[in-house]
């Protein structure tokens, strides 16, 4: 398990510096884009849980309006009155968790882990759920092949104890390539367990 988290850890720091070297005059079109559009910061930023339940600062494009609630439910459509224009692009390309490769490079993060969640949500679960803040949170995870927004929590938390319990760098390598093919077909964006007048009070991520 040693010489597993010490080969994540490489693969997490060089793919990362990789990506942001590759991807930094696209961060900064991003960037202008949503300050050109609405008022406030172009990166969202929030407190998230790590592993062992440690806070860290999370970071993602903001996707909505500056006044928007920043700890009520996700959208659950594109026509949710909170996204922006150019946040509803974002999100349908995943390019919104695109910061989050500074995380990955601070080592709060992974390329592949559980998402992370509220650090409030931590008090929810029960002994087996909390199995999931054993490793690091990550960029995409099991959850987000198996159904992404189309998932309950419950199924969601489930999935990242499986995650957690049969962890390695192949399941990793299948994770990520899984994550590329979803992304690309534009897959389960949206979560559906919230109504509609839920989804008028979301948060800013």
């Amino acid at each position: 398990m040693k010489l597993f988290n010490i080969c994540k850890r490489g693969l997490d720091f060089l793919i990362s510096l990789l990506a942001f070297a590759i991807l930094c005059p696209v961060l900064v079109i991003i960037a202008i884009a949503i300050r050109l559009e609405s008022k406030g910061a172009a990166v969202f930023k929030q407190e998230r849980a790590g592993k062992l339940g440690k806070t860290f600062v999370f970071y993602k494009f903001r996707t909505m309006k500056q006044d928007t609630e920043p700890f009520g439910p996700s959208p659950k459509s594109e026509e949710d009155v909170r996204l922006t224009k150019i946040g509803t692009f974002l999100r349908e390309y995943s390019l919104d968790e695109l910061p989050q490769f500074y995380n990955i490079l601070k080592g709060d993060m992974s390329l592949v882990g559980p998402r992370p969640l509220y650090v409030s949500q931590i008090k929810e679960w029960n002994e087996r759920q909390k199995k999931r803040l054993l490793v690091k949170p990550g960029l995409t995870g099991l959850a987000q092949i198996k159904g992404r927004g189309q998932l309950t929590q419950e199924e969601k938390l489930e999935l990242d104890i499986q995650y957690v319990e049969n962890a390695g760098l192949f399941a990793d390598m299948k994770i990520l390539l899984a994550t590329f093919l979803i992304v690309f077909k534009k897959k389960n964006i949206y979560e559906n367990r919230y109504s509609q007048a839920e989804c008028t009070r979301g948060d800013k991520s």
